[in-house]
């Protein structure tokens, strides 16, 4: 043992012969006399334990305790007390002391305590230490009170029996990012993590890429092919925009949800998977379902367990921990000296409403970089977006906001449907969707 132990008390001999045998336990130690000397050894040097008398010259152990409470938190403090004082000693205890010994005392007895404080302290920095590198190896970046409690939820979920979990949040809050650290901290992290966008396939093949199909079940179908439920299998199953799946499927990916069982494209025998099956939505799935686009069954099969993720504004200090992040890995990327944020640029920043969230940081630093690599960014350089100041934070409260999204949405759609002389197909490639999430967005506004 190495721990480093704060010997506290007036009585000169008393001290001595802790500390012999202490140190004879393996145990470093250190002394003062007075609680005035306690405080001043405290701000030299932290040690791991403080054994503390409630008597003392002047100031007394009390206040000593009341300070180091205040100033060292995690400082774990045993109350030594002489027989009388064992009220007293447990007021320490409520007050903040760890524990407390009765004068006289048996050395087994100090070494059993001792021990045990030391091993809890041990256990708790471990988990912590832990706890920042699954944090941080899962991309989870941030230490505000909103990813403190996103952090808590996932280690709780991922370890539970839950096998549907719905993720809620805006574009660009990292969706992904939270289902892959669900994964990573469950008992299934070993097996495969199978990501599917159910908006990035075209509509007659998302069937046969989630169930597979057999050879000949369609056209260019040349080979019997594994689905990504086959794929997940002991593992992870993520769909990213659920709210795209065509209507036709979501009666078979519900069948699936209920019991395991699916039958591949072609195919005549049913099979099974045992998966964790994660989706994740930016939209209402709710309104959806009023609008008859999503199955109300569907939709109540899959919000077992419901996770909301905070957008970026909610994040506070966030911002400034993510940037660095990003211009790093930014720099790496493009092989040459990061950008730096002066004090003035990074407040335009962090007031900034970030409609795009996280997705939108790091696509600005991606710009940054490019266009002025090892720079100083000066407020000049950041778009005409970032120079609105509170106008765009009070913008992204605004209720207006939704509907200027969609008459947005509205003119991209028209401007890719004038382009392509009104060809469907092409103006969802142009657009980056397939043509059933193209088709959908028609419907929604209105166009269909």
């Amino acid at each position: 043992m190495h721990t480093d132990i704060l010997i506290v008390d007036d009585e000169k001999s008393f001290v001595r012969s802790l500390t012999f045998a202490l140190e004879e336990a393996g145990f470093t130690t250190r002394s003062a006399h007075s609680g005035e000397a306690a405080l001043t050894a405290l701000a030299d040097a932290q040690p791991g334990l403080m054994l503390l008398d409630l008597r003392l010259p002047k100031m007394s152990g009390m206040e000593v305790l009341d300070t180091a409470a205040r100033l060292y938190p995690e400082l774990p403090v045993v109350m030594v007390s002489a027989h009388g004082d064992t009220r007293a000693a447990v007021q320490a205890v409520k007050a903040g002391a760890t524990d407390y010994l009765t004068k006289p005392f048996a050395l087994d007895e100090l070494l059993h305590l001792v021990g045990a404080i030391t091993k809890r302290t041990q256990m708790r920095d471990e988990l912590a230490y832990h706890r920042s590198r699954g944090a941080s190896s899962s991309g989870l970046v941030g230490g505000s009170d909103a990813m403190e409690q996103l952090w808590q939820t996932i280690q709780r979920i991922a370890g539970s029996s839950a096998g549907r979990i719905l993720l809620l949040g805006e574009s660009g809050t990292g969706k992904a990012v939270v289902a892959r650290a669900i994964h990573d901290q469950s008992p299934r992290s070993d097996n495969a993590f199978v990501e599917i966008n159910c908006a990035a396939l075209p509509e007659q093949l998302i069937e046969a890429e989630l169930f597979g199909a057999e050879k000949g079940a369609y056209t260019g179908a040349h080979q019997k092919r594994s689905g990504l439920v086959a794929l997940a299998h002991g593992g992870t199953l993520f769909l990213d925009e659920i709210g795209e799946l065509p209507l036709p499927l979501q009666a078979k990916f519900l069948h699936f949800l209920e019991n395991g069982d699916y039958r591949p494209v072609g195919g005549s025998a049913s099979h099974t998977a045992d998966a964790r099956v994660i989706a994740a939505t930016n939209r209402s799935l709710e309104a959806e379902v009023r609008n008859g686009h999503f199955r109300e069954d569907l939709f109540f099969r899959l919000n077992v367990i419901e996770l909301s993720i905070p957008p970026l504004r909610d994040r506070g200090a966030d911002i400034e921990e993510l940037l660095q992040v990003f211009i790093e890995a930014q720099a790496r990327e493009e092989g040459c000296r990061p950008i730096t944020v002066p004090r003035e640029t990074l407040d335009l920043l962090i007031a900034y409403s970030w409609p795009g969230n996280v997705r939108e940081l790091r696509n600005l630093v991606e710009r940054l970089t490019i266009l002025y690599p090892g720079q100083r960014i000066r407020p000049s350089q950041l778009p005409t977006e970032f120079h609105q100041g509170s106008a765009a934070s009070d913008q992204a409260h605004d209720p207006s906001l939704g509907e200027r999204l969609q008459s947005t949405e509205r003119q991209l759609v028209l401007d890719a449907l004038d382009k392509t002389s009104g060809h469907k197909g092409q103006a969802a490639q142009q657009l980056g969707l397939s043509r059933h999430a193209f088709k959908r967005r028609l419907q929604r506004l209105g166009l269909a």
